[in-house]
């Protein structure tokens, strides 16, 4: 974990580990014992008393009652919360909540800030490695906190969305339905712009997703984003090449009108 907060949670993950362990060794319940009693295998205790995972609400509960504990394993659980976001992320959602302009590409997702609950728990539950489900339900609180910016009126939002995010069901057919027109009502929006960029052939929608962001001080920063890395930059230099290729990926997409259509013949294809 890079950050100062992602470093801190690991150290309470460490600790709490170490006090189950601590707890049970003292109570002479066995490793295997308290992953039969949770639910879970050997392994995956042993990776939460030794702090590479985040120990979980049911196996605290489980620990607390086997060796005794009183609550005193169980009132951990407070410090040891799962994070809203990837860690990579923070800085970003720090500048996302005051930015006064967001412009977005996105050529094989939806952008988390259209998403429906739905779509966030399809991609969250495919996630690897796999997530516990109070992970999933705190990233899925972030993601519908994030959706708020939406309605600050003052504030613009672009966002262009590859052909083949908007092909993809994820979640089944129901679910993307319910998706895609979540996207044509947020489109109607005064402040928000969603266009389609079609399968084009070669051009910069192949080099993959960014974000660019406008400051209250009018400071432009670019986020790029991979599976398990997050950048955000100032640099004039690469704000610059972001910016071009933003605007080539605008030329090439759809008007929103002609996006809105788009999406609503995709729906009725469902």
């Amino acid at each position: 974990m890079a950050s100062g907060e992602s470093q801190q949670a690991q150290q309470n993950w460490r600790y709490c580990g170490g006090q189950i362990k601590l707890w049970r060794e003292e109570a002479q319940v066995s490793r295997q014992a308290l992953a039969d009693e949770a639910g879970y295998d050997y392994e995956y205790v042993k990776s939460m008393e030794c702090g590479r995972r985040r120990p979980t609400l049911r196996l605290l509960q489980t620990a607390d009652q086997l060796c005794g504990a009183r609550g005193k394993l169980v009132a951990a659980h407070e410090f040891l919360k799962p994070e809203r976001f990837l860690s990579h992320a923070g800085d970003y959602m720090r500048y996302e909540a005051e930015a006064i302009s967001l412009s977005a590409y996105q050529p094989l997702h939806i952008p988390g800030l259209l998403q429906t609950e739905e779509t966030m728990r399809a991609l969250l539950n495919a996630f690897l490695p796999p997530l516990d489900d109070e992970t999933i339900d705190e990233r899925v609180a972030g993601r519908l906190e994030r959706q708020t910016l939406l309605s600050k009126r003052t504030r613009a939002f672009s966002f262009v969305i590859g052909e083949a995010a908007l092909r993809n069901p994820v979640g089944g057919a129901e679910v993307h339905k319910r998706q895609l027109l979540r996207l044509v009502e947020a489109g109607a929006a005064r402040n928000v712009t969603i266009q389609v960029l079609p399968f084009v052939g070669a051009g910069p929608g192949v080099d993959g997703p960014f974000v660019l962001l406008e400051t209250a001080e009018h400071e432009l920063l670019v986020y790029e984003e991979g599976q398990e890395t997050g950048r955000l930059y100032a640099d004039a230099d690469k704000v610059s090449a972001i910016g071009q290729r933003h605007a080539m990926i605008l030329r090439q997409a759809l008007s929103p009108d002609e996006s809105a259509r788009f999406i609503t013949k995709l729906v009725e294809e469902l």
